[in-house]
């Protein structure tokens, strides 16, 4: 199988399984006036699943576009993943956030240092407001 389009509906479609069948399973769902815990998911994941089936569907009918491969871009996201965990941990998260974003742009074709801070602030923004908004306890600095 080597369609790139196909795989990502086919993709879609088994988080949307796992995740839709986790909430069935070990949440209840509760009726549509009183809806459970596992209503939101539930329903998340069903239109996750119809998203994936119609694009699985729609790669039918395109063109196939083949899967690229690269070792090397495996190697720098999973590098950039493990920074972002070791800073976070000693340092504090918004380096590791900085050295994410930054670090995993190498494996893309374009490198823009101006896309990159707009993306950490955004992303340092985001992580700011999971701490104040929600109370989380991120180790931001």
């Amino acid at each position: 199988m080597n369609d790139k389009n196909l795989l990502k509906g086919l993709f879609l479609v088994l988080i949307a399984l796992v995740f839709g069948i986790g909430a069935y399973r070990y949440y209840p769902i509760g009726r549509m006036e009183r809806a459970g815990p596992g209503f939101f998911p539930l329903m998340v994941s069903s239109f996750l699943f119809l998203l994936g089936l119609s694009m699985a569907i729609r790669s039918r009918f395109m063109e196939r576009k083949p899967i690229p491969f690269s070792v090397k871009n495996i190697v720098i996201i999973l590098a950039s993943l493990v920074g972002f965990a070791l800073l976070s941990e000693f340092v504090n998260m918004i380096a590791g956030i900085v050295f994410l974003v930054f670090g995993s742009a190498i494996a893309g074709t374009s490198y823009s240092i101006r896309r990159n801070a707009a993306v950490s602030a955004v992303l340092v923004g985001i992580a700011f407001a999971f701490k104040y908004g929600l109370g989380l306890q991120l180790p931001l600095y």
